[in-house]
């Protein structure tokens, strides 16, 4: 397919997207997909742009940009292939979306959009939709530290929610002792209560538990490859020392930050 300078990059994509679809001369991977195979897809891009971000790496947030949109782009195609909407229909749909949510700056209302203003926005677009829950919503595939802290504050906003941080402090007792507590079967369960009521802890320290569990998995991981060239450097190998060597190892690491 030859490329017009003249054609907007959009209009572009979506061309190639609907001659990779065509029935006749398309491609035989792109065109056994469904919304169903092509949705993990979508969610790794959302995931590979974060990266590019936390690395701050532009050339690789600009791609990972592109292979996102790409993803909008495909499930806009299957939906217009079976005449539910097409990608027009996306664009008019969050455009509206985003006027609407910003009454302020394209309305005639006045005020600054703070975050209770915001989810009073939001509820009422629930509301006109249909929602008879004050978690409806919430999507189910969120990662779930992330949709805990949605349900939690959901749940929150109708004053389903502790005073203080006593509360979720004095529960997150009681759940360690009911896990230490549980059968091989309730394990899973009391585990997961142990998680919920920590993210209850977190928020209560207006601290975004998904952001803080990411930072902690990056600053162990750092610490431990560290601790590995530590170990080589003096000549031994990491999995075969004891527990209190590796631990002294640990503590070097985290002097040696402090220091820095």
């Amino acid at each position: 397919m030859a490329q017009n300078p003249e054609t907007p990059p959009i209009d572009r994509l979506l061309a190639i997207m609907a001659r990779l679809r065509d029935p006749e001369h398309g491609c035989e991977w792109d065109l056994a997909q469904s919304f169903e195979t092509i949705a993990p897809y979508t969610i790794e891009e959302a995931y590979e742009v974060s990266d590019a971000i936390d690395r701050r790496d532009m050339d690789e947030l600009r791609s990972e940009l592109g292979d996102l949109l790409l993803q909008v782009v495909f499930h806009a195609r299957m939906a217009e292939e079976a005449g539910q909407f097409s990608f027009d229909d996306v664009a008019t749909a969050i455009s509206d979306k985003m006027e609407a949510r910003h009454p302020h700056i394209f309305g005639d209302q006045d005020g600054v959009m703070d975050s209770k203003r915001w989810e009073d926005l939001k509820a009422a677009e629930r509301e006109q939709s249909g929602s008879t829950s004050a978690m409806d919503g919430v999507a189910s595939a969120l990662p779930a530290l992330l949709r805990s802290e949605k349900l939690q504050k959901r749940a929150a906003r109708v004053g389903f929610e502790w005073h203080d941080v006593k509360g979720p402090t004095d529960k997150l007792l009681e759940e360690l002792q009911e896990l230490d507590e549980a059968s091989d079967e309730e394990k899973l369960l009391e585990a997961g209560d142990v998680l919920f009521v920590a993210v209850n802890i977190i928020r209560r320290y207006g601290v975004d538990a998904e952001q803080a569990l990411k930072a902690s998995n990056a600053k162990f991981e750092r610490r431990f490859r560290a601790m590995e060239v530590l170990a080589t450097a003096d000549g031994h190998q990491f999995d075969r020392l004891s527990l209190d060597q590796q631990e002294s190892y640990w503590q070097r690491v985290k002097l040696a930050e402090k220091q820095s």
